[in-house]
């Protein structure tokens, strides 16, 4: 061997040894929906450039949000990184509890976030959480089944609307049924839609006094709606269903509308999973007639960096390869451009190839749609869409929640719903010095 051989071999030598010792083993607490799992798959990538390896702590979406939480509130250390949401990140960034993502790299190309995403993941301007996903919540339907009622679904249909294609759809013979929504209690589940649809009703969890607002008649209409629509042409056992379930349910076919988040879309459209992928049409949100907001929301699943973890840079490279551009080109190699993770980058949506796919537009003009700053009808002190953006609201949401399930199960009424609903949610502010 010469001299210059040698030497390259043993430089060689000693990159790859620093690269050993300096890989870290990376402990990621996931949601357990769809495009996390393809994620998962697709991590060999960032092995091979980085040497970095990940242990995943993959969850049902309730699960998840409390043991992060408590992680998070307790210093406990278990994670590296977190998948967290718009409600978490102002929050905890403001409390100190998560590494600022202000010194990514150029070529990540921060700026390309979509503004909605990169303000809702922000403290005073700073980026705490970087959107793997963004999403706000549109109509899943059966376009074969609205011919077959001899409806046309409009592009921004009212509930009335979807009432009235609900019941036409309905087939109990054949075990479809006309409309899937979630009931799962969960702030975050059954939570969430319930509040995007009251807000469709002209109804807000607080007025501009922090006064909860159950006792008001708009909350009354809109959970009576739901319920009775739900009763009549819902699935069995909707109380229990959230995201997965309703999924699940559509894609085998026994949904003749589902409406919640965009980034289902990949999912019900892909042949290899659903059996009426190539019967799917998709519409807004809906409202209720004579009310200017719509029944969706704004959300970010995001990768965070708790403070005080010892792998804070082999964090910062994982979170800059999974949501980066190269990684959503790398998801479109292997799995088509129908399932990149879509709603976080505004390249995405110029891109020629992702315009093609047939929910694009439509998932960008939904969360287009949703406004944080102006969620309801009348005026509140809060920002939010489907959430409340306080540190108490996560707490006083699943109990309310919960009383709202017991409704969907027909252990209660809508009244005493709401009557527990207000009391909880007064003593609750009232405690916390509201």
């Amino acid at each position: 061997m010469t001299l210059k051989g040698a030497f390259l071999a043993a430089s060689a030598l000693v990159s790859v040894t620093a690269t050993a010792l300096s890989a870290e083993v990376l402990t990621i607490a996931t949601v357990n929906n769809g495009d996390m799992v393809r994620m998962q798959k697709l991590t060999d990538d960032f092995t091979a450039k980085t040497g970095h390896e990940v242990n995943w702590v993959t969850l049902e979406e309730n699960t998840l949000r409390t043991r992060v939480t408590t992680d998070i509130t307790t210093k406990g250390g278990a994670f590296d990184i977190m998948t967290i949401g718009m409600y978490e990140t102002p929050i905890w960034g403001a409390n100190g509890w998560l590494v600022p993502l202000d010194d990514l790299s150029a070529d990540y190309d921060a700026d390309d976030i979509l503004p909605a995403m990169r303000q809702g993941l922000s403290h005073d301007g700073t980026l705490y959480a970087a959107p793997f996903y963004g999403e706000s919540s549109m109509i899943m339907y059966r376009t074969d089944l609205m011919q077959e009622a001899g409806l046309e679904m409009p592009k921004a249909p009212t509930w009335e609307f979807i009432r009235e294609a609900a019941a036409a759809m309905t087939d109990r013979e054949k075990d479809i049924n006309g409309i899937c929504l979630r009931g799962k209690a969960g702030w975050g589940e059954g939570g969430a839609f319930i509040t995007v649809t009251a807000n469709s009703f002209g109804a807000r969890w607080f007025d501009e006094n922090w006064t909860p607002q159950f006792d008001q008649p708009e909350w009354e209409e809109a959970l009576t709606f739901f319920v009775d629509m739900m009763n009549n042409y819902g699935p069995p056992g909707y109380a229990t269903n959230g995201f997965n379930e309703n999924l699940s349910l559509f894609q085998q076919g026994k949904c003749g509308m589902w409406i919640d988040a965009t980034v289902a879309a990949s999912f019900v459209t892909n042949p290899d999973d659903s059996t009426v992928a190539d019967k799917v049409g998709f519409a807004l949100a809906p409202n209720k007639e004579g009310v200017e907001k719509r029944a969706n929301w704004l959300w970010a699943w995001a990768l965070a960096i708790p403070a005080g973890t010892q792998k804070e840079e082999a964090a910062k490279q994982f979170i800059e390869w999974a949501t980066s551009k190269e990684y959503i080109e790398l998801v479109a190699a292997n799995e088509g451009w129908a399932n990149v993770p879509p709603g976080a980058r505004q390249s995405l949506y110029d891109n020629p190839e992702y315009q093609k796919v047939p929910f694009a537009q439509m998932t960008l003009d939904s969360i287009l749609a949703a406004d944080p700053n102006d969620p309801t009808v009348d005026p509140v002190p809060y920002v939010g869409v489907q959430f409340v953006a306080i540190p108490e609201f996560a707490g006083i949401a699943t109990d309310v929640s919960q009383e709202f399930s017991a409704v969907y199960a027909g252990q209660q009424t809508v009244a005493e719903a709401l009557e527990k609903a207000q009391a909880l949610t007064l003593d609750a502010m009232e405690a916390a010095g509201y």
